[in-house]
């Protein structure tokens, strides 16, 4: 319970702020209470601020009460930055505005926005945002802002601070300026000229002492994100321009980032890549040397030592050739891009001649076909959680950034390779963007005893003698500074540069209420407090690094928790039951744990295609579902699956009712009923919309082609044969007739299973946690459909992207060839058929099931050959419909498919593979949402 100065703050600020986002409680605390670093803060507060007006009321009340506001957007941030034990204001589901600019010149993004939507909004100017972390398909612009974040091509000349148009931002006394509008400017000319000229003054004082000045841009000439970004004050005359720049890089402890405009860069389409082996590492860094004078030509670089390329030599598609290198040999993998072919061709060949000179373990060969160069480019991004996957349990995964200038990189990396031996670090990985001298390093330590702190503390005192007193980098060349480094800026700086950055805070933040201890510290050991346990919960989760790389395809991440907060809450909860203490915190968790983390987990396992170590947190939540089951539940399951044609025939029979009732009297009276109903039983009444399905009709078997020596096994799906459209946004036959149809005119005769009105792919089971029930539906289906399709000669064709991929998970029987109708349509039927696109603009949504399998792209090109216009929403993951979670917890469909009506409002229609998925999507976006066989079935004839 909260209490003293925190309790007056929530009370103070929930008149401000919808109460159901400010949390107190154990649970969602201790969830935000992670980020991708190796610390753990638990907030007392966190809120999910959806305004300006709204963080500037936090702002107030947390100075009025002196309490410490620190600001998050995706928490991916490595180093610290985004974790509090005071106030945490998250910026990222109501903070998604982005609007593209001149022709795509520049671009509006907020916060919440994430580094690729900006792009994908960007791909049709041919352009992109400069800054390329290697986590822009999960990092939000908050982030890469306030920690000027880089990667592989972007170097110091396209990150944020380059990039820069404009920036709006709420200061600690709440004044807000935006640095792209005439008037807040002029305005805050007059309003805070003491801060201005406070500014000026230490320009001046910067540019007086030249020693200082010449420091600042020497360290700036390769990546450095130690400190604050002194480089502003040489930079800059405008003392609003260096205000503008001293916020890129601050993380937070300056002022709040509500809005950034960037100005873009070239996105070429056309690339090479080469993998080059040397001998040593020195003599990759010689070759790195050269390729760094040449920029225009070489648009990445990463050195990759022997340790890095032996973490991933045994994975698939990996060159052999890399099992074989003698112990010191090193790589660098090249890209070359270019406007057009001719200009690549030129690039390839100016690369490979400067490369000439340079012993090689191979002749160079680059490689401008995507499949091989993107096969390249998955051995360096399988690095980090190749090393993440083979550590041992309850070890940490660290991944350090650091910067050697550019003529001591070789001299460097060697002492670095040296000092993970002395230390007995020697899993420790090495891999980088060598054109800045950037180096990254991954190690496992283990924070579960002091000596292995103690030893974790002398290691990072050497790298850090080693880089910034030795050779002058910088400790932090991309990651930012947060709480990891904050104790070792003055090692790098010096003392004058280091007062600076003391007086820079001082102005903006006289108080010292924003993320205190980030960037700058008195306490010279707070990089070895707060450090984050990794207890042993399941196997299914303990690999997890806690990157939060998953949270982006979560459908419940905007409602409740994300698959990294499950992970974080289950390691808790383990950890409780392991000692014995707090058992009241334990009971409190579980209980909250129940809905936030089981509930409204839909189990889609799209958290696994963004995983660094494949982690599918849906796997977790069925087994738990399983070992929670009872006794009478598993009976109750088990009677479901052994009459389970009568029960989709009741089914049948109350959806008939309820449309008969709706049909007499309305739809306004039908969900008030419902709604009524609902407040009284609770969730086994489901949610009604207008979207609400009907009863569908006896299954007329239709035979295809007859005769056809070409044949199929269709096998409708339950919710074929159970739904149909609701009135008013019916097709104009039954599903399993339009699928019919298109085999039909594709010259395939259809069989069936036996027994179809028993058959179940088992998802409705398995999903709930009845694996025994599950598994006696999956043994059904596969003697049916190996009957039917004579053991495999024929295909096996679903008509549900969900059931799809459970027969192809549940069954694995090689004999079968089970495909999507969208897939098979696309791949195999296509040929057959003359498509005349329809002069529609329609939406798509492809299942989570087939965007897990990686079938959507099939379900995407046979959509295009239908309609003249397409649009794939940003953002819209799984639709959290879940089977019947749409029907028990709408609230989640909702979260899920927020955004979706706005993007899609230039649609005349919507098609998806899944009838429960149309039944939220229709009532989301205001469109009607079908199959896509129907939208095929219209665009389609026999092409003989």
């Amino acid at each position: 319970m909260l209490s003293g100065s925190y309790r007056t703050f929530v009370d103070r600020i929930a008149r401000a702020i919808d109460a159901g986002r400010i949390y107190t409680d154990p649970l969602s605390t201790l969830a935000y209470g992670t980020d991708a670093s190796c610390y753990r803060l638990v907030p007392k507060v966190v809120i999910k601020a959806g305004s300006e007006a709204e963080v500037r009321a936090i702002l107030a009340e947390a100075a009025a009460l002196d309490l410490p506001v620190t600001f998050r957007a995706a928490g991916t941030s490595l180093s610290g930055q985004a974790v509090s034990d005071s106030i945490l204001v998250v910026a990222s589901h109501g903070w998604k505005a982005l609007e593209v600019l001149d022709d795509g010149a520049r671009i509006r993004l907020q916060p919440g926005v994430i580094g690729a939507q900006a792009n994908a909004a960007l791909a049709a100017y041919g352009r992109k945002i400069g800054p390329d972390p290697a986590t822009i398909n999960s990092a939000m612009i908050g982030g890469i802002v306030n920690n000027n974040s880089s990667g592989m091509c972007c170097g110091t000349a396209q990150n944020s601070y380059q990039t820069l148009a404009s920036v709006r931002v709420l200061l600690a006394d709440g004044t807000l300026l935006d640095t792209g509008l005439p008037q807040s400017v002029a305005a805050f000319r007059q309003s805070h000229a003491g801060l201005l000229s406070a500014l000026s003054a230490l320009r001046h004082r910067v540019l007086a002492d030249r020693l200082l000045a010449d420091r600042i841009r020497r360290k700036y000439r390769m990546k450095n994100t130690t400190g604050y970004s002194l480089n502003a004050l040489v930079d800059f005359e405008d003392p609003i321009d260096i205000l503008a720049h001293l916020i890129v890089g601050s993380e937070g402890t300056l002022a709040f980032v509500s809005e950034v405009v960037y100005h873009t860069v070239p996105e070429h389409a056309h690339k090479a890549s080469a993998l080059v082996l040397y001998p040593t590492i020195k003599a990759a860094c010689d070759a790195i040397q050269v390729l760094a004078l040449h920029k225009d030509r070489v648009a990445a670089a990463e050195l990759l030592d022997r340790a890095s390329l032996r973490s991933v030599e045994d994975k698939a598609g990996v060159p052999a050739t890399l099992r074989t290198l003698p112990p010191e040999a090193a790589a660098i993998l090249i890209e070359t891009r270019a406007e057009d072919p001719t200009a690549l061709s030129a690039n390839v060949a100016a690369v490979t001649a400067l490369l000439a000179p340079f012993e090689t373990l191979e002749p160079v060969r680059f490689t401008d076909v995507p499949a091989e160069y993107t096969r390249l480019w998955n051995i360096r991004k399988g690095m980090f959680p190749s090393v993440g996957a083979m550590r041992a349990a309850e070890t940490t995964v660290i991944i350090e950034d650091v910067a050697f200038p550019i003529a001591h990189l070789a001299e460097g990396t060697l002492k670095l390779q040296a000092l993970f031996q002395t230390f007995g670090y020697h899993e420790a990985i090495i891999f980088g963007h060598a054109l800045e001298g950037n180096l990254h390093f991954v190690f496992t330590p283990d924070f579960s005893g002091p000596e292995e702190v103690a030893r974790y503390e002398a290691f990072i005192d050497a790298v850090c003698r080693l880089v910034a007193v030795e050779y002058e980098g910088a400790v932090k060349a991309e990651h930012g500074t947060g709480r990891n480094m904050a104790p070792f800026v003055e090692m790098e700086w010096g003392p004058d540069a280091y007062r600076l950055m003391q007086d820079i805070k001082t102005l903006f933040d006289p108080q010292g209420i924003l993320n205190p201890d980030v960037i700058l510290t008195r306490d010279a050991l707070l990089h070895l407090k707060a450090l984050k346990p990794m207890p042993s919960a399941n196997p299914l989760i303990d690999k997890c690094i806690e990157c939060g790389f998953c949270e982006v395809m979560c459908p419940s991440r905007g409602l409740t928790l994300t698959p990294r907060q499950r992970i974080v809450a289950n390691r808790e909860m383990a950890a409780l039951r392991t000692s014995g203490q707090a058992p009241g915190r334990l009971a409190e968790l579980e209980r909250l744990y129940a809905y936030a983390g089981d509930e409204t987990c839909t189990t889609c396992g799209l958290c696994e295609t963004a995983c660094p170590v494949g982690i599918n947190t849906g796997s977790l939540t069925r087994l738990l579902r399983e070992e929670a089951l009872s006794a009478p539940g598993k009976r109750a399951a088990g009677w479901l699956a052994s009459h389970y044609a009568s029960a989709t025939s009741a089914a049948r029979t109350g959806l008939k009712v309820l449309d008969t009732f709706q049909t007499m009297a309305g739809p306004q009276t039908t969900r008030a009923m419902m709604r009524g109903l609902r407040s009284l039983a609770g969730r086994r009444v489901p949610h009604w919309s207008p979207a609400f399905p009907r009863a569908a009709s006896r299954l007329s078997l239709q035979p295809g082609r007859v005769g056809s020596p070409r044949k199929v096994v269709y096998f409708p799906s339950c919710l074929t044969r159970t739904l149909a459209p609701a009135r008013g946004g019916e097709a104009a036959r039954p599903l399993n007739e339009v699928v019919a149809s298109v085999l039909g005119k594709a010259g395939y005769a259809i069989l069936y299973p036996q027994g179809l009105a028993n058959l179940c792919c088992g998802t409705p089971f398995s999903s709930k946690g009845a694996a025994e029930a599950a598994r006696s539906k999956e043994a059904e289906v596969l003697a049916a459909l190996l009957e039917a399709s004579e053991n495999g000669r024929w295909p096996v064709i679903v008509d549900n992207g969900v059931c799809t991929a459970a027969l192809l998970d549940g069954l694995r029987d090689p004999r079968l060839q089970i495909q999507d109708v969208t897939t098979f349509v696309e791949t195999v039927a296509a040929s057959d058929l003359i498509f005349e696109p329809v002069e529609e603009h329609v939406a798509l949504h492809a299942v989570c099931s087939l965007r897990k399998r990686g079938l959507d792209a099939h379900f995407h090109a046979l959509a295009r050959r239908c309609a003249r216009q397409v649009t794939i929403p940003s953002g819209i993951t799984c639709c959290g419909f879940a089977g019947d979670k749409g029907f028990t917890h709408p609230e989640l469909n909702a979260s899920a498919l927020s955004g979706l009506r706005e993007q899609v409002s230039g649609c005349s229609g919507g098609y998806s593979t899944s009838a429960t998925c149309e039944i939220g999507l229709s009532e989301h976006s205001g469109l009607s949402y079908q199959h896509l066989m129907v939208l095929v079935d219209a665009a389609t004839r026999p092409r003989s």
